[in-house]
């Protein structure tokens, strides 16, 4: 039988819930699509907008009218074959999760089965009798993992050529590498660059608009920094300070050391955070911290033990129990989970709305991931916050959350902000053994406070210690808020912050006295007479130290270019460029007060 899915078929899955309005017009795409004769579909939607929902409708459609007898879903984890099995057999598709190579086959009370691409790897051949012996259609889940290795994108062709047809989904940015994805469409741009083609794209800053996901906001947190180099020298620096790639990499390093004063505060503000978020709406919110290795995770728990007089739910990627810790995790009140690796992709607990960014992992890709996985909305205005270290290339990427990319094939394979794979297949790699201690450094100590809280790609705040009344009026934001009710509440934060700043100063009092750390080398200093100015660029009698000024017209420029952005769909990142060829200058961080406030008065015009 070869009929396919009628376009009349009413919008609801074979749950009974309806359908969101981007699978409604992914399920019509696929249906014109399908019905032209194509086996192939590649739908793009961010992390928590409902990618399983939308692949089990049409599985369900295409099982109900013949066009295909068995599903096969290739996920990346072992954990999200559970899921998975858990998701279908809710739509009435009874799916296999503990299939094995070695079996052959699985009991004919299944529809199909569910599988690992490393499966796939080691058995291509197996899995390709499967395809041929009954029409079948293969789900590939998070289909970038297709081109871990060239080996595994070979597989996955190998094994599902025979498919009746073929639905690719992911829900992060494409990765680096020039290695053709299988069954992913390419197509040369205007620029001559080839790149990946999605049959259906629905990115965070769509979802958001809908209330499909939740809206993010991130408070990044800097402090001093101390460590010593393997070749006995003592060095500090200010986290989120221009610093070269290895000072940053130190300093980052530091601020994640259990030892020193970062990580306590910056858990201890998380907990206050969640208190908050559950005082004021969301009472089984849950806390997510992401971690780098097994000792660091074991110690984050032990603070958080003593910060939020809870036990901590402690994941392993070497734990044969995670999957289940996870589930039970995912029904529970518990506060608090504290995981390795487990939880970058695809992990589904709609609760978590905290989550502490305490791991050194910085490719788009991963941050993706690790911030899909508190964004997942539950038809309420539910809002999302992630405590990261004010580290360069993580402020860049938590402002550019609506950015999506497609797989291009004919780039450099080094851009300066390219995917760094190699560090994300580390950054999820499953170990059996502890993590080796590494000697060529020693952190020695840190300190923390509030750097800036960024939401929508602008930046609102001033510096504020940990503990203080300045930090708190941003931790006890209420936990359900709209979008716009966010950014309005936060400007309101920001002008209270800089009136009291201006008053102390005023009255002779440092900006220290209201709880604002005191910068290293600052001390007493003369801003220059064209620096006297407040981030809208007006006049202004206190003699604040250039870094402030410099800091408050960035975020009034990032501001503005975020209102430019939304008023005309135009990427941050084109609109920054755009001002820099008009004003002249470098970059946003390092350009001077004068050459921002000639950016800032540009905005202003275009808005006009």
């Amino acid at each position: 039988m070869s009929a396919g899915p009628q376009p009349s078929t009413p919008p609801v899955s074979s749950g009974g819930h309806p359908l969101r309005t981007w699978q409604r017009a992914a399920l019509a795409a696929y249906q014109a699509r399908t019905g032209a004769g194509a086996r192939d579909f590649l739908a793009v939607a961010t992390p928590g907008a409902g990618k399983t929902t939308f692949a089990l409708r049409v599985a369900s459609d295409l099982l109900r009218d013949g066009v295909v007898r068995a599903i096969t879903v290739v996920a990346p984890t072992e954990h999200l074959k559970r899921q998975w099995a858990q998701a279908a057999a809710a739509t009435g598709i009874a799916l296999d999760p503990t299939f094995r190579n070695t079996a052959g086959a699985t009991s004919s009370d299944y529809t199909g089965v569910v599988l690992t691409y490393a499966q796939v790897a080691a058995h291509p051949a197996l899995h390709r009798l499967r395809c041929e012996r009954r029409r079948t259609l293969v789900i590939l889940d998070e289909i970038h993992h297709a081109g871990d290795a060239r080996s595994w994108g070979d597989a996955v062709r190998e094994a599902f050529t025979p498919a009746t047809r073929r639905l690719a989904l992911t829900g992060t940015p494409f990765r680096s590498d020039v290695n053709p994805i299988p069954f992913v469409t390419y197509l040369p741009g205007p620029d001559g660059v080839t790149r990946s083609v999605a049959d259906s794209s629905y990115g965070y800053a769509d979802a958001l608009r809908d209330a499909v996901v939740r809206p993010v906001l991130f408070l990044a947190y800097s402090g001093e920094m101390s460590w010593r180099t393997s070749a006995g020298h003592e060095l500090s620096a200010r986290l989120g300070e221009p610093l070269n790639n290895e000072q940053t990499a130190a300093a980052w390093r530091t601020a994640l050391d259990p030892r020193g004063d970062w990580i306590p505060a910056v858990l201890a503000a998380a907990d206050t955070r969640l208190g908050q978020v559950r005082v004021g709406g969301m009472a089984d919110a849950g806390g997510l911290v992401i971690a780098t290795d097994h000792a660091n995770a074991r110690a984050y728990a032990a603070i958080l033990r003593r910060v939020s007089a809870t036990e901590p739910v402690v994941v392993l990627s070497d734990d044969p129990a995670a999957s289940s810790k996870i589930e039970a995790f995912r029904g529970s009140r518990d506060r608090w989970m504290v995981a390795v690796r487990m939880v970058s992709e695809g992990v589904d607990v709609p609760r978590l709305a905290v989550g502490v960014y305490a791991t050194s992992v910085a490719t788009p890709l991963f941050f993706a991931q690790a911030v899909g996985r508190f964004v997942r909305g539950r038809g309420r205005p539910e809002m999302a916050s992630v405590f990261l270290p004010s580290v360069p290339a993580l402020l860049a990427l938590a402002g550019e959350m609506e950015v999506q990319r497609d797989h291009a094939l004919d780039k450099p394979l080094r851009e300066p902000d390219a995917f760094d794979d190699e560090s994300l297949r580390e950054a999820n790699r499953r170990r059996d053994t502890p993590d080796l201690v590494d000697r060529s450094f020693t952190a020695l100590g840190s300190s923390a406070h509030l750097d800036r809280v960024i939401f929508d790609g602008g930046e609102f705040g001033t510096q504020a210690a940990a503990g203080s009344a300045e930090e708190e009026d941003f931790l006890g934001l209420p936990g359900l808020l709209e979008p716009d009710q966010v950014a309005v509440l936060l400007k309101q934060r920001e002008a209270a912050q800089q009136a009291a700043r201006r008053k102390q100063e005023r009255t002779g009092r440092s900006p220290s006295a209201s709880g604002a750390p005191d910068v290293p080398g600052q001390a007493g200093s003369q801003v220059r007479p064209d620096l006297r100015a407040d981030a809208t660029g007006e006049a202004s009698a206190d003699d604040r130290p250039t870094h402030e000024v410099i800091t408050e017209l960035r975020r009034e420029l990032n501001r503005l270019v975020a209102a430019h952005h939304h008023r005309t769909g135009r990427a941050h990142g084109i609109i920054h460029g755009e001002l820099r060829r008009t004003c002249g200058g470098p970059a946003t961080g390092q350009a001077s007060a004068a050459q921002l406030r000639a950016r800032i008065d540009t905005v202003r015009r275009w808005e006009k």
